[in-house]
């Protein structure tokens, strides 16, 4: 078994983890639906998402060319209620991510997530996944407060995962500018919800599926 030099790899969840998008655009769809706007095929929605509803309605608002800030604020708990009772209905983990996990949990690494989602949203996805169990903390966008890029969701997710030696995987500049704030190297996700060229992110390293992490991880410097 190879030897991974690090005590806790941690994950961004929507786009890196999983691939939401169905989910997210259906409730995207809906809102916008609720007042007679056409719908959004799901990749239209994937660069809209990633920097939190709020700013994935405002672009779907603009995309149909309404700028209306008191609309926004009337779809805004549409958007969210709808996503709450439909959370897990199309996302799927990302293809070789349960293999990964399986060889990390072997090697004794610990697995943990950082998300911007809010703790409301993320616990219940990762619980009806069936992942929530493999992962020594889950640490939500509303977790301590304040959201990555902010280092301190980051912090609060290697203290309560243990503390140790820690790596960060995401696909968004808050996930890779947030583990280089505090301080940790950071692994980019190609086939995440990317708004921009990968290598714009300026991450540690990159992968473009998870069968590539472990090799990656035991070949990383000690």
């Amino acid at each position: 078994m190879a030897h991974i030099p690090f005590d806790i790899v941690g994950f961004d969840l929507d786009g890196t983890l999983i691939d939401t998008s169905g989910d997210l655009a259906a409730a995207v769809n809906h809102a916008i639906g609720t007042v007679g706007l056409a719908p959004f095929p799901v990749a239209a929605i994937k660069p809209f998402v990633g920097k939190g509803a709020r700013i994935m309605l405002q672009q779907a608002l603009d995309a149909s060319d309404v700028r209306d800030d008191a609309l926004l604020a009337q779809l805004l708990p549409v958007l969210l209620d709808y996503y709450s009772q439909n959370l897990a209905l199309h996302s799927l983990p990302y293809p070789g991510l349960i293999a990964a996990m399986d060889a990390l949990a072997a090697a004794g690494v610990k697995l943990a997530i950082c998300t911007n989602k809010a703790e409301r949203f993320a616990i219940p996805l990762m619980q009806q996944i069936g992942l929530s169990d493999r992962f020594a903390a889950i640490v939500g966008g509303d977790t301590v407060g304040i959201a990555k890029p902010d280092p301190a969701p980051i912090h609060a997710m290697i203290a309560r995962a243990g503390g140790g030696r820690t790596i960060f995987i995401g696909d968004t500049i808050n996930d890779i500018a947030g583990a280089r704030n505090a301080g940790i190297p950071s692994i980019a996700c190609s086939f995440g919800f990317l708004d921009g060229p990968v290598e714009d992110l300026a991450a540690d390293a990159v992968i473009d599926h998870f069968d590539e992490l472990l090799p990656l991880l035991a070949g990383w410097p000690t």
